[in-house]
């Protein structure tokens, strides 16, 4: 078993692992920059070293994290998701200086983070793929007459992309010209490369995901699905698992796809393959080749510690479960708490932390970095916890949601918390009948008012009167 393991991130993902390591018996170091001094995954690692004074130069000089790790006596490394989880070179380079990377080896995350080499690998596997290029676009002129073949609406993609970034919908071939140059900017900026692609446009889908573990020994397994489709502008707001959507027949034909994708390129450790569904017909989207920022619904439904899994996995052991161990019990949902105003078109809003109360009660978790006096800078994410709820029923795990978002006190900051109460209570939502339009559909849900319900303010008036005159 693995001895010591550098934690090459921060925030809630590092102290998730953080906790994972201590459970198992292992050392855990944190690493942070000059923002970060003060932050929890640095309070909570057995050991924390600095990387520098620039907010994010430190988490992403991987020569630097890896000298870092042999100096330090590490045997190991986990990336944790974001930074460079999904860079290759970090990958190698462990490989190099004998660290063990807690996930798949650098030419699997290569070759899967090249979104039109994934494509082409999962066509050669059987896995269907939305039609599209077979490779990178050369030209303006090219990408017109793609378009003109497989017909509009379509979308632009950098090609390294990834988290909702450097992607574009094109309706109609004005579109087209204006966002070609655009998203080869973005791309450039975002991930360091020009390349682009273009798929066709599925209309309106739900977007399901399916959480896998493979280890060395030949062994792959699903765990299940989620589905992350209330997004806004491509990034998840809000994910469910199981997704309410799927029929049991769709549910085993998506696992089985996840397998047979993993399979053809040999993925080792916890991965995702996202897909599309619409008109019953499923599409893959992409390959995340690292754990992902919703795996605790999985971990809620099934009872896998996927964090554990994978440093087993790291350390040659073979999975501790078979596909039949497997089942899965209610509903989990996680809602991204962001710093942000979304009545403000979801304007940032970094700042100190006045106070903080979590929720809790059954069915309740809270992965999380903040405390009441923490000041959340301004150069990183805008999450700053996830909560995490688990019912018996559908109509159950949406009540204690609700009943949770309202529990939670998060003061000095402007969060999305208020709008995820009226995503829980639109009809549609409670139905289990939504797509990725969803939060586009209904922009009346952020009219919300921020105030507390007024039966609630008379009545701490009262007590609080009650007291103080000693009654």
């Amino acid at each position: 078993m693995l001895k010591k393991i550098l934690i090459a991130n921060r925030g809630e993902i590092a102290v998730r692992i953080v906790r994972a390591c201590a459970e198992m018996g292992i050392r855990s170091v944190a690493i942070y920059t000059e923002p970060d001094r003060y932050a929890l995954h640095v309070k909570r690692a057995d050991e924390a070293y600095s990387v520098g004074d620039d907010p994010l130069a430190g988490y992403l000089n991987a020569h630097r994290i890896v000298n870092l790790a042999v100096e330090t006596g590490c045997d190991a490394l986990h990336p944790g998701y974001g930074f460079l989880s999904e860079n290759p070179e970090l990958a190698r380079i462990c490989a190099q200086r004998g660290i063990t990377f807690i996930g798949p080896d650098a030419e699997v995350i290569r070759r899967m983070g090249d979104k039109t080499e994934a494509r082409r690998a999962m066509i050669a596997a059987g896995v269907p793929c939305t039609p599209g290029t077979d490779g990178n676009l050369e030209s303006l002129e090219e990408a017109i007459l793609v378009a003109r073949k497989i017909g509009y609406p379509v979308m632009l993609k950098a090609t390294s992309g990834g988290g909702g970034r450097g992607i574009r919908r094109c309706n109609d071939e004005e579109e087209l010209r204006r966002n070609y140059d655009r998203v080869i900017s973005e791309a450039t900026k975002a991930f360091g490369s020009a390349e682009v692609f273009m798929e066709k446009c599925i209309v309106n889908p739900r977007h399901i995901e399916a959480q896998i573990l493979a280890d060395s020994h030949g062994n792959t397994i699903h765990l299940f699905e989620r589905d992350c489709s209330i997004q806004r502008r491509n990034q998840k707001l809000v994910e469910i698992a199981p997704s309410p959507q799927l029929t049991p027949e769709q549910r085993a034909y998506i696992g089985e796809l996840a397998v047979r994708a993993a399979q053809a390129v040999g993925y080792v450790n916890a991965g995702t393959v996202e897909f599309l569904l619409a008109d019953n017909q499923v599409y893959f989207m992409e390959m995340n080749t690292r754990v992902q920022v919703e795996h605790t619904i999985t971990e809620q439904i099934t009872g896998v510690d996927i964090v554990r899994e994978q440093i087993r996995i790291a350390a040659g052991l073979p999975l501790a479960y078979r596909q039949q161990d497997i089942s899965y019990r209610g509903y989990a949902l996680q809602f991204r708490i962001n710093a942000e105003d979304a009545k403000a078109d979801f304007l940032p809003s970094f700042g100190k932390i006045s106070r903080y109360y979590a929720p809790g009660g059954p069915g309740v978790r809270v992965d999380t970095a903040i405390y009441t006096g923490y000041t959340i800078p301004p150069y990183f994410d805008s999450m700053c916890l996830k909560l995490i709820v688990w019912g018996l029923t559908w109509e159950e795990a949406l009540n204690r949601g609700a009943r949770a978002l309202d529990d939670m006190r998060l003061q000095g900051i402007k969060t999305t918390a208020p709008y995820y109460q009226q995503i829980l209570a639109h009809p549609e939502f409670r139905s289990g009948s939504f797509d990725t339009s969803f939060v586009e559909s209904h922009p009346e849900l952020l009219q919300y008012s921020e105030k507390r319900r007024p039966e609630e303010i008379a009545l701490a008036i009262a007590v609080a009167i009650a007291a103080h005159a000693g009654l």
